[in-house]
């Protein structure tokens, strides 16, 4: 659903290529910050075409990045402020000064805290890092295959030691991603978007980090526990049929 104020967006002949993971994982897009880009880019209502690439390729060494007619930008919230510029969209728009503000906390904590307690599950419990993340790595030749899947994973938890996360028993990381859930249910209420009757653009940050933690495809103590919040779990089946009506979702 585009924003009110695209006018000048609609009219626009976009040329942004968005450069993401591609789905799987049960996902329309594996990677929740492209799926953040993504429902922004249709939230504005501005055309683009999605190609799949790998995160070396990026000027920042990570997905998402665009090319907007030869412009390069990376970091979705940076592509965000590109997008929002370039062809006069307010996905904010209806927000007040304090709603705006609490937007900004929102997107914060679900991608400097919750993504990575989500990412956790994903790439650190053993049987999930298996029959996702490893197979990132199918294509490449065989007798390689194994070392770059292990060292792929020694990075990513060195990330998530680095960032904090990672530093914390099993248990404890469960709590706090429960924590940010529980935040993100109270903020909601019954409301059927973060802030009221029409989605923002946080809306996009936290259905893409609640979606990856959702999927049916991995389980985890995490997701089960997010699984409780029936609002939380009856929004993200909201988002995904309004913005990938096409995606199988159970």
């Amino acid at each position: 659903m585009p924003n009110a104020a695209t006018s000048k967006a609609a009219t626009a002949a976009a040329t942004i290529t968005v450069y993401g993971g591609g789905g799987g994982f049960g996902l329309p897009e594996v990677s929740p910050y492209v799926t953040k880009t993504e429902v922004q880019l249709k939230m504005a209502g501005v055309p683009y075409r999605k190609e799949q690439a790998m995160p070396d390729t990026s000027p920042k060494g990570q997905l998402p990045y665009i090319d907007d007619g030869g412009e390069r930008i990376a970091d979705s919230t940076f592509i965000r402020a590109h997008v929002e510029r370039k062809y006069g969209v307010d996905l904010d728009e209806g927000l007040d000064a304090a709603q705006r503000a609490q937007a900004w906390a929102v997107e914060r904590m679900i991608e400097n805290h919750f993504n990575w307690a989500s990412g956790y599950a994903r790439w650190m419990l053993p049987e999930n890092f298996e029959k996702g993340p490893a197979h990132f790595f199918d294509h490449v030749p065989e007798s390689v295959r194994e070392t770059l899947r292990k060292e792929m994973h020694g990075r990513v938890a060195v990330t998530m030691r680095a960032v904090g996360l990672g530093r914390h028993t099993p248990d404890e990381i469960v709590r706090l991603g429960e924590r940010s859930l529980s935040a993100l249910s109270t903020m909601m209420g019954e409301e059927p978007y973060l802030f009221g009757a029409k989605p923002c653009g946080a809306d996009a940050t936290a259905f893409a980090g609640l979606a990856g933690l959702l999927t049916p495809f991995f389980d985890s103590p995490l997701q089960r526990r997010a699984r409780r919040f029936a609002n939380l779990t009856a929004y993200v089946d909201r988002m995904m049929w309004q913005y990938y009506p096409e995606h199988p979702w159970e």
